[in-house]
C-alpha cells in the first residue's frame, strides 16, 4: 500500500525522525489557511506547495512550488489542485491532484551550507537482509545516480535479527562526509529511519531528499512509503491511509471481487489459478508473440460466478485482444471449471475476443469435450504449446 508524502512523514515522525513540517490543503482557501498557521508555528516566512500524489518526479512535471507570500500560496495550491499532473513515473495521462501539501521553507540561510542526500531502507531480497541505500547525490533521481556515478551510491545491510548497530550509523555519517552536530544529527536520524521502516512493516522508505539544514540540522524533506499489505492486519490505525484514488480503478474493484489483479499494458488477459501458474502463462504469452495485458489469479474455485466476474474485469481493458484462460484441476475439477467458462459466456452475451482455454488435471478430458462440444467461440487446449500456438493464431 503506497502512501502519500504527508502520510509517510506522520509515520516517521511517530518514530522520532525529524520532518519538514506541512499541513494538507483540499482547496486554495484550506492552502492559505494551512500557510498561516505554519507560519504562527514555525516562523517560516515561506511556503512550499506540493502536489499529493502517488509518483515520484513531481517537481518535474510542475507539482512542486515554492509561494513567497500568501497570495502566491493561493494562486499556486489553486492551479496544483484539480491539475493532470505528468511526470516520469505516470502515464501520458498523468495523475488527477486532489490535494497539496503546504510546508514550511527548509532552505534558510545560516552558519553553513544546505546538502541535499538520498536515503531509502528496503529489503534486499538477495541476502534476506534490510538495506539501507544512501547517497551524496540527493535531490535528483537515484536512476540517474546509478547510471552516472555509481561510486557515489552506498550501501549498509542489516541483519534484521540483530538490528542497525552504533558503527554501522556512524559509518553512513562518515561516508556522508558529515562532521560535528551534522554528523550526530544523522546518527539519530538514521537509526530512527530503520526503527521506523521496521516497526511499521514497511516494504520502502525513500527519502530524496534527506536535508542538512543550514543549521546543521538533519530532516526528511520527502517520504515515498510503502506499508506491507500482508501486514496491515498489525496496523489498523493505518489501514484507513488507502487512498484508492490513486489506483487503477480496474484493480480496486477485481480486489471487492476477492480477484488478485494486476493492471500490465499488453493485448492477451489472463485468466489462471494460482500465482505461480500465472506467472508461468505471461511467459507462455510472450513465447507466442503476445504481451500480457494483466495479472489475474482467481484462487482455487473458479465456479461460474467468479469466472464472470473475472471476465467482466479483463473486458474492461480496450487492449485486450485475446483472452487465455489457464487452469489447473488439483483441487477444483476441470469440468466444472470449463462448465462456469461456458455458463459465464453464455450469461454475458456475445464476447467478441477470441478465447483460448486450456484445462489440466482432475476431468480435463470431460473439461474439455464439454467446451469443444458447447458450440462457442471457445478455443480448447490440453498442452501449454498447443495453447501457445492457439494464442498466435488468434492474434496473427
Amino acid at each position: 500500500m503506497n502512501l502519500h508524502e504527508y502520510q509517510g512523514k506522520e509515520i516517521l515522525s511517530t518514530f522520532g525522525v525529524r520532518i519538514q513540517r506541512g499541513i494538507v490543503a483540499q482547496n486554495a482557501q484550506e492552502a492559505v489557511a494551512a500557510a498561516k498557521q505554519l507560519t504562527s508555528e514555525t516562523g517560516t516566512s515561506w511556503h512550499v506547495i506540493k502536489a499529493q500524489v502517488h509518483a515520484g518526479g513531481r517537481g518535474k512535471g510542475g507539482g512542486v512550488k515554492l509561494a513567497k507570500n500568501l497570495k502566491e500560496v493561493e494562486e499556486i495550491a489553486g492551479k496544483i489542485i484539480g491539475m493532470d499532473l505528468v511526470t516520469p513515473q505516470t502515464s501520458a495521462q498523468g495523475k488527477r491532484v486532489h490535494q497539496v501539501l503546504v510546508a514550511e521553507d527548509v532552505y534558510y540561510p545560516g552558519e553553513s551550507e544546505t546538502n541535499e542526500f538520498y536515503m531509502s531502507v528496503l529489503l534486499n531480497r538477495g541476502t534476506g537482509r534490510n538495506m539501507i541505500m544512501y547517497s551524496t547525490e540527493g535531490g535528483m533521481d537515484i536512476e540517474t545516480v546509478a547510471e552516472q556515478t555509481p561510486h557515489l551510491i552506498f550501501t549498509e545491510e542489516v541483519d534484521p535479527a540483530v538490528g542497525l548497530l552504533p558503527f554501522q550509523a556512524r559509518r553512513i555519517a562518515f561516508n556522508l562526509g558529515l562532521s560535528g552536530l551534522a554528523f550526530k544529527e544523522m546518527l539519530k536520524f538514521v537509526t530512527a529511519l530503520y526503527t521506523a521502516y521496521v516497526k511499521s512493516d514497511s516494504s520502502l522508505f525513500e527519502i530524496n531528499p534527506v536535508l542538512k539544514t543550514s543549521d546543521n540540522k538533519i530532516m526528511a524533506v520527502d517520504a515515498k512509503v510503502t506499508i506491507d499489505d500482508n501486514a496491515l492486519f498489525r496496523h489498523k490505525n493505518y489501514v484507513d491511509l488507502r487512498d484508492v484514488r490513486e489506483e487503477s480503478a480496474i484493480e480496486v474493484e477485481a480486489g471487492e471481487l476477492g480477484l488478485n489483479y494486476v493492471d500490465l499494458d499488453g493485448n492477451v488477459g489472463c485468466m489462471v489459478n494460482g500465482a505461480g501458474l500465472a506467472m508461468a502463462t505471461m511467459d507462455l504469452i510472450k513465447q507466442a508473440g503476445g504481451e500480457p495485458a494483466n495479472f489475474l489469479d482467481v484462487g482455487g474455485t473458479a465456479d461460474a460466478a467468479r469466472v464472470e466476474a473475472a471476465f467482466k474485469i479483463i473486458l474492461k481493458d480496450p487492449a485486450v485482444k485475446a483472452i487465455l484462460i489457464n487452469i489447473f484441476g488439483g483441487i477444483v475439477r476441470c469440468d466444472r471449471v470449463a462448465q462456469g467458462v461456458i455458463d459465464a459466456y453464455k450469461n454475458m452475451g456475445n464476447i467478441n475476443v477470441p478465447i483460448i482455454v486450456r484445462l489440466q488435471g482432475t476431468n480435463a478430458d470431460i473439461a474439455k469435450e464439454l467446451i469443444d462440444n458447447s458450440g462457442l467461440a471457445v478455443l480448447s487446449a490440453t498442452e501449454f504449446q498447443e495453447a501457445a500456438d492457439k494464442v498466435q493464431e488468434v492474434l496473427a
